[in-house]
């Protein structure tokens, strides 16, 4: 029918429909695909309920990215973060050296790389957030729920982490850096005389920066003023980054993708030709094979890439939502997992150059002075090295900027996929109301990470809420995807979209490599599983109860959605309702109608071949 008969008897395109979810369960009729691909229905009256003028509507206020250019770059910047600087070298050290580069390569080749191509895959060819996507196995709704929760919780503590930067930034203008000389004055009092092995920026760290507490017993304490006007800016930051969606994020991605490198090569230039640097560098080159033998460092290989590459937040599959259907998702899946190893690769030769010298200076061996590794090398190791350059300042000023830079692209990314998914879900309210939202509701939130005990809840938000969550997710998400909706209906989606064939390598990692090697990752890490600590202190029973229930808020959406999905089938056997709770819902498939009858007429070319 045309346009107007359309409106004039009410009916409209139901992948427009964004009032309400029920086409997703409720419709009596579903896209059912057999083994060839081939959808049931009635052809012609499906391929004549289309709209070109309401498909060009929605994209127009969706938007788009401005070129593919900016598309990558935001890539870049949202996967390459504090990750590749401050985890990626302690990992490989602590984990067989250069010997963890081969099954971090693996990993990547194997289950890395295809997770990020599927992610941005199932994004780009429906144009729908990690919600929304499900439309092609309403039981697994719940997976984009539980993976929204836990990127919240990264996005609540990730800002105080930039909140530091911002505070260590600004202390690099000062005419003699702070962590340069003893402070007796700091914290509750320093004996200046009596460090033992203990930095002067490890104290200046915990004491006066974040005025850390031993233990969390009485409480955490309230904001230190210092470090919440510091993540205030950095939430502004953020804000208006995000203002206008990726029209406003993908402007600001030219610097935060490309700047960080600029700072980092120049680290890497200056490291390489300190005294001892050398030392450094092979201690972290130097393998050690019987790691590889030890299934612990596997799955360090796994949780590194999974989380480099920032796949099962949700960012992705927004960031790819966001393209035109036809763009080249292929040769960027390449290039972006490229560039983040390489990240990873060059920022360990950076730190390691430098724990060099200070192992070489201070005759304290590399391991003592990496520690934990984490915040302690941005913060203390670095900060150290830096103090005894020549124009410590201009370093300093440059690191700091760097490490803030690294988050804001990280950030941007998360923040985005909440705001992408709630703006898709409630057109009718501005963008930037919910953007102000969020924002604001999260500034409020991080305030519990700037207390004295705001590490302490850091460790136990990361732990209970983000880790084994979205590494459930994840596996959840290939299985919903790939043996659920189909190996076979989602390659043939993917060559329709980008009119390639897909080779087998791609068919056995998503069909095989991935759902079972990351479950069997998933069973192993829970049986590894200790109390958790943080700092070898342990929590109270309240903070420990508080982060099962976090836990529980974040799986809760698994059992609760897939029970509605299956409630609201028309089917009258619980067998039926099974069927039609996984199989693809009416208005899964290309939001513009062009695109969509180009599909429906693919899928009968594909089964009459």
């Amino acid at each position: 029918m045309d346009n107007r008969k359309s409106m004039e008897s009410g009916q409209t395109n139901p992948a427009f429909d964004h009032d309400t979810e029920k086409s997703d369960t409720q419709s009596k009729s579903t896209i059912e695909f057999d083994s060839f691909q081939k959808p049931v229905g009635d052809f012609d009256k499906r391929l004549s309920e289309v709209s070109d003028p309401e498909a060009d509507n929605f994209i127009s206020e969706r938007g788009q990215w401005s070129n593919q250019l900016e598309f990558l770059l935001s890539c870049i910047s949202m996967s390459v973060g504090l990750g590749n600087v401050w985890r990626f070298p302690v990992i490989a050290y602590q984990n067989g050296g250069g010997a963890f580069l081969i099954p971090y390569l693996v990993v990547l080749i194997f289950v890395g790389r295809p997770i990020y191509f599927l992610e941005l895959c199932i994004g780009q060819f429906s144009s729908q957030t990690q919600v929304k996507i499900w439309r092609c196995n309403p039981l697994f709704k719940g997976v984009g729920y539980a993976s929204m929760i836990a990127t919240v919780c990264v996005m609540s503590y990730y800002c105080s982490i930039m909140a530091l930067t911002i505070f260590y930034f600004f202390a690099s203008f000062t005419k003699e850096l702070p962590w340069s000389k003893c402070n007796p004055d700091w914290g509750d009092g320093v004996d200046c005389e009596n460090l033992g092995n203990t930095s002067i920026a490890e104290i200046y760290f915990v004491k006066e920066v974040l005025k850390e507490k031993s233990d969390i017993n009485d409480g955490i304490g309230l904001p230190e003023w210092r470090l919440t006007l510091c993540l205030l800016a950095a939430w502004l930051v953020i804000y208006f980054s995000l203002i206008k969606g990726v029209k406003s994020s993908g402007k600001v991605a030219y610097f935060t993708a490309l700047f960080p490198y600029v700072v980092l090569l120049t680290l890497l230039v200056r490291g390489v030709t300190l005294e001892g640097a050398g030392a450094g560098i092979e201690q972290f080159l130097t393998p050690d094979w019987e790691q590889l033998y030890n299934p612990k460092v596997w799955y360090e290989a796994v949780s590194q890439c999974f989380f480099s590459l920032n796949t099962g937040f949700g960012s992705v599959i927004m960031f790819a939502s966001y393209n035109p259907i036809r763009h080249n998702i292929y040769r960027d899946a390449i290039i972006l997992s490229v560039m983040d190893t390489l990240t990873s690769f060059i920022a360990g030769i950076t730190v390691f150059s430098v724990l060099g010298y200070l192992s070489h200076g201070t005759g304290i061996p590399v391991s003592k002075i990496l520690g934990s590794g984490g915040t302690g090398i941005a913060f203390i190791s670095y900060p150290t090295a830096i103090a005894q350059f020549p124009v410590s300042q201009l370093f300093a000023v440059l690191f700091f900027l760097m490490l803030f830079t690294l988050g804001i692209g990280s950030a941007t990314a998360s923040a985005g996929a909440i705001i992408s998914l709630f703006a898709d879900r409630y057109p009718h309210i501005k963008r930037w109301k919910i953007t102000t939202a969020l924002c604001a509701t999260s500034f409020l939130v991080g305030l519990l990470y700037v207390t004295p005990g705001g590490q302490f809840i850091q460790y136990l938000v990361d732990y209970f809420g983000v880790a084994f969550v979205i590494f459930l997710t994840s596996v959840l998400e290939v299985i919903g995807i790939i043996w659920i909706y189909g190996l076979k209906n989602f390659i043939s989606d993917i060559e329709f979209m980008l009119d390639i064939k897909i080779g087998w390598y791609w068919k056995i990692c998503w069909g095989f490599v991935i759902p079972v090697g990351l479950t069997v990752i998933l069973i192993y890490s829970f049986s590894i599983a200790e109390i958790v600590t943080y700092n070898s202190v342990d929590y109270p029973s309240s903070a420990i109860i508080s982060g099962w229930l976090l836990a529980i808020i974040c799986l809760l959406p698994l059992p609760v959605c897939a029970f509605i999905a299956v409630y609201k089938s028309s089917a009258s056997s619980l067998l039926g309702k099974l069927k039609e709770s996984t199989s693809p819902a009416e208005n899964w498939g290309p939001v513009h109608p062009k695109h969509r009858k180009e599909w429906f007429e693919f899928k009968q070319l594909h089964h009459r071949d």
